[in-house]
């Protein structure tokens, strides 16, 4: 999931621009449906970004670490400690579903914004 994450260029794009609060970001959606026969075309989104959060900054410092080419074994341990603040469910190192880490990891973030 994280390696995943990590190879998203808008979350990667996103992440850059919420280390600098009070920035506004642009958010325009693809023009054409990849699903669908049909084009079409929604108004970009307008957000102006906060004061990151810790899990938002931990989320920024991993992404970042996965894309220095220099580096070798990157842990996520600041970002998992973040996640088991919001979500005491992975605090144990219990197996969990990584749809589950998934949704604890966005929907945190986005309770940051």
């Amino acid at each position: 999931v994280l390696q995943n994450l990590s190879q998203t260029p808008v979350l990667r794009e996103l992440l850059k621009e919420a280390k600098m609060p009070g920035t506004t970001v642009k958010i325009e959606s693809p023009e054409l449906c990849m699903l669908c026969w049909f084009s079409f075309k929604q108004e970009p989104q307008l957000i102006k970004l906060d004061q990151p959060g810790p899990l938002t900054l931990a989320m920024h410092q991993f992404v970042t670490e996965m894309q220095e080419t220099k580096k070798g074994v990157v842990t996520p341990k600041e970002l998992f400690a973040q996640v088991c603040k919001k979500a005491i469910r992975f605090k144990g190192y219990q197996q969990q579903d990584s749809h589950e880490l998934l949704r604890y990891l966005l929907d945190g973030m986005r309770a940051e914004e």
